[in-house]
């Protein structure tokens, strides 16, 4: 069977979109202000380190960074030993980081993530050595010991061996110690700034509004498209937590892009509420070939001395689907197109095909972004 799919622009067994799917014109969702924007200085900072991990099977480092590495910690543990006679299978050089939130107080925990530098096989059933977390300021604010979690293993022998998930990766829960607290600044000369996740012209001027509108009038100005700046009324300055607690629970409708995304490796599309069709004619058709063999007899002519013969013969059938050229009107969701396509059996490929035609030829109100 040989298939040929001839696309031009949409559409597949669609009698009549806008019958079935209609044209929905509603207001966009509703967000709180603290899940769209952030305030500036509340943030987190990595902090990284380096250390060993200890107790492994033999599936350690066999490096001689890894030794020079054990033999340093040793020296600091009061211990002097030649690095000719270590052979330290069971200890691995592992690479230390973590995200230190904001607030967080001296003798606070959190996780840190262990991943191996050097050749080790795992990381499974090793304990994390005390190790200093410094931050880019080159200060440590954390120490990190404890048992390491892989969530994976490597078992087997010289000839079979058996692997789930990395285990040369693990992380050590709340294995980390707060050792110094990182200053928070909230405020700047008396005045807040929240920062938009996505930043938009739009949306950074209804966030505005939106705290003008419920606080204060002309508290609230937006700076530039991802920043919006907020003075904090003189009887709130004593108690700045309960004025940002009253802003970041407003409601908001933030705005977007219209945009579509395609991932082709995996067939996947998403597309953003905002996406919009112009009005334009489509069509899509599938023709089909089909060649079968069949029997025929040969029959010779008179008197010619031949005989009769039994042949095979090529039987060509083609198959057109009859399908109309259908319009649609301007605004259509494009969301409503493609669930009518996969209702109707549309392979992702073929929803890729139509989504570029549609955009080459003008027709489609947004960005298309390939991953």
């Amino acid at each position: 069977m040989r298939k040929r799919i001839m696309v031009w622009f949409l559409i597949a067994a669609l009698l009549n979109l806008t019958g079935i799917f209609g044209i929905v014109k509603g207001q966009g969702t509703v967000s709180r202000i603290k899940d769209i924007a952030r305030l500036q200085g509340v943030r987190n900072n990595q902090i990284t380190g380096m250390g060993l991990v200890v107790g492994l099977n033999g599936t350690g480092d066999s490096s001689k960074v890894n030794i020079q590495i054990v033999t340093n910690v040793l020296y600091k543990l009061g211990y002097t030993i030649q690095v000719g006679d270590l052979k330290p299978k069971n200890v691995a050089a592992v690479m230390i980081t973590a995200n230190l939130q904001p607030y967080l107080h001296n003798g606070d925990k959190i996780d840190v993530q262990v991943a191996s530098f050097g050749d080790a096989k795992s990381l499974q059933g090793g304990i994390l050595l005390q190790a200093p977390l410094t931050g880019a300021d080159g200060k440590v604010y954390a120490v990190a010991q404890g048992p390491v979690y892989t969530g994976g293993y490597n078992a087997g022998t010289r000839s079979t061996t058996q692997q789930k998930n990395i285990s040369t990766v693990g992380i050590v829960p709340m294995g980390a110690l707060i050792e110094n607290e990182v200053p928070v600044r909230l405020d700047v000369n008396g005045k807040l700034r929240w920062a938009l996740n996505n930043p938009d012209f739009t949306t950074a001027s209804r966030l505005a509004k939106t705290i003008n509108d419920n606080i204060v009038q002309g508290v609230a100005k937006a700076i530039d498209m991802g920043m919006v700046e907020v003075l904090i009324p003189r009887e709130k300055l004593t108690d700045p937590i309960t004025f940002i607690a009253e802003i970041e629970t407003l409601p908001i409708s933030p705005d977007g892009i219209a945009k579509v995304v395609i991932n082709e490796r995996t067939g996947t599309i998403v597309i953003g509420e905002k996406v919009k069709l112009a009005k334009v004619a489509v069509t899509h058709g599938d023709i089909t070939v089909k060649v079968n063999s069949g029997a025929q007899i040969s029959q010779p002519a008179s008197y010619s001395y031949g005989t009769t013969a039994i042949m095979q013969q090529n039987l060509l059938q083609v198959n057109e689907d009859s399908r109309g050229l259908i319009e649609l009107p301007e605004g259509t969701d494009i969301g409503a197109i493609v669930r009518a396509l996969n209702s109707v059996g549309t392979t992702p490929r073929d929803i890729v095909a139509i989504v570029v035609a549609i955009k080459e030829a003008g027709g489609l109100y947004g960005d298309l972004e390939f991953m």
